[in-house]
């Protein structure tokens, strides 16, 4: 048994389809399921049964996806710690965030490739948390009030979030003097677990309508909320900049969440992610300043 064979049996355990495994892999769902047949053949014994929820590793399967965890962690940490010793001001650096960091932040990116051309950029732009530790990427920017024990990195701000309407619809509500009940709202899809919006629309809005579930990233979300098919949270800085939008109520301090820059503690050292963090640092906090 080798590592490549390990890689299949591990993106299975995690993903639970053949589909999905192959993306991770970068190779066909085809393959993904010859290679495993292969590694169950050569072992002589079934390492994954099919459910309605996708494929769950039999007890064999388990403990084989257990030792390629094992395995994967001894290479990344080894690249890691090959990586954290490189001075050089160049090469791959992949760095994770969302949408709407990237609009609001692009200036910063951009003087970064200028000031450093040695260094190869790549943006992964997602609403789902990317891991560092599996090395999907070498640096996040990330909001959270509670940055992973695991991770190093800088707060760097914080953003404030508040409920935002088509400008239409706002003035509409404000003749009419209904409270939020009365609007049409934007929820998300149930499989996200949005229970912390159900019991503040309980409360703040009872009665209102969903006119629509989503599962998209923010900057849908804000095309949907300007296009006047319901309002929904948007953070301050997209929202009040808008001139579709209007805010409807106060800033829910509640909702706030710190803005960090993390790395890998192994990472921290290397020229080009110490280069990158000092850059953004600097634009992110120059920009908070400017905001105010």
């Amino acid at each position: 048994m080798n590592w490549d064979d390990l890689r299949f049996v591990l993106a299975l355990s995690r993903h639970r389809s053949h589909n999905r495994a192959a993306a991770h892999l970068k190779a066909t769902h085809t393959t993904v399921a010859r290679r495993l047949r292969a590694l169950e053949a050569a072992l002589g014994t079934r390492l994954f049964d099919r459910t309605p929820d996708g494929y769950v590793p039999t007890s064999t399967g388990h403990e084989v996806a257990l030792a390629a965890e094992r395995v994967e962690a001894e290479l990344l940490g080894l690249e890691a710690r090959v990586l954290g010793g490189d001075a050089r001001l160049q090469g791959k650096l992949r760095v994770t965030t969302m949408d709407i960091f990237v609009r609001r932040y692009h200036a910063a990116f951009r003087t970064f490739t200028e000031r450093n051309p040695g260094v190869e950029l790549t943006l992964t732009c997602t609403d789902q948390e990317a891991s560092l530790t599996r090395r999907e990427a070498d640096v996040a920017l990330r909001m959270t009030n509670r940055p992973p024990d695991n991770l190093v990195g800088r707060k760097v701000g914080r953003v404030e979030f508040a409920v935002y309407g088509q400008r239409e619809l706002v003035r509409r509500l404000e003749r009419s003097r209904s409270g939020l009940g009365a609007l049409p709202w934007l929820h998300w899809d149930e499989r996200l677990d949005p229970r912390w919006l159900d019991a503040w629309l309980g409360l703040r809005a009872p009665g209102a309508k969903v006119a629509l579930r989503v599962d998209a990233p923010s900057l849908a979300l804000r095309e949907l909320v300007a296009a006047g098919i319901g309002v929904h949270f948007l953070a301050t800085f997209e929202g009040d900049t808008d001139p579709r939008l209007a805010r409807i109520g106060r800033v829910e301090h509640d909702f706030s969440r710190e803005l960090w820059l993390l790395t890998l503690p192994e990472l921290r050292g290397t020229t080009r992610v110490r280069a990158f963090l000092d850059h953004m640092e600097q634009a992110l906090r120059r920009d908070a300043r400017g905001a105010r």
